[in-house]
């Protein structure tokens, strides 16, 4: 995915007020061997971007001042209530750059599933994203999570994930993570109906 950039001259809280002020939101570029530069991009182009799930979890491709950098972004900060980014930060990465990274998961076969399809299971995704270490040039959009085989009792845990030769999941000190669960059906039980109580009244003679 690609965006443009262009350089900012003037920095500080007042200059970054105007410039929000005309349409445009500050950023920052850091990492590699080159110094970090500040940066100006249009607000509504970049405000769109942000609606991608690419944009936050590949390496994109920056066009800054005629040459393409290869970037990825690594901060965003938003007005508290406005809908408006107040400023982005990117790291260049190159072939050689070591990551750390949250990729969303995609779940996909959940309906083909025997919990589902059977057993009428409900499949809950205990996580939605999940951190991995790896080279730049291997990160992957997302990671795809097949529930096609999930069975009723079952549980979907990191261990059962099929990655890409290179990526290693973070677990921060834990052996296993739980992706997802299979929630049963509860049974509902019909009470049966009571009987309404005898009026004692009833059949007696009058004295």
């Amino acid at each position: 995915m690609q965006f443009v950039a262009f350089e900012r001259a003037k920095q500080g809280t007042g200059a970054s007020r105007r410039l929000r002020n005309t349409g445009r939101t500050p950023g920052i570029v850091f990492g590699g061997e080159a110094d970090a530069i500040t940066i100006e991009l249009d607000h509504n182009a970049l405000w769109h971007a942000l609606k991608k799930e690419t944009f936050h979890a590949s390496i994109l491709d920056m066009e800054l001042a005629g040459n393409v950098h290869k970037v990825l972004l690594r901060d965003v900060q938003y007005h508290p209530f406005k809908p408006q980014v107040l400023h982005v930060d990117f790291q260049r990465v190159d072939e050689k750059t070591r990551l750390h990274k949250k990729v969303p998961l995609h779940f996909i076969n959940e309906e083909n599933s025997p919990a589902v399809k059977i057993d009428k299971c409900v499949i809950n995704h205990v996580m939605t994203e999940i951190e991995i270490e790896c080279l730049a040039t291997q990160l992957p959009e997302h990671i795809t999570v097949d529930l096609g085989d999930v069975t009723k009792g079952t549980t979907v845990h990191t261990g059962d994930l099929k990655l890409d030769k290179g990526i290693k999941i973070v677990m921060h000190g834990r052996k296993d993570l739980t992706i997802a669960t299979v929630v049963e059906p509860v049974e509902e039980i019909v009470a049966a109906p009571v009987a309404a109580p005898a009026d004692d009244k009833k059949g007696k003679k009058k004295k």
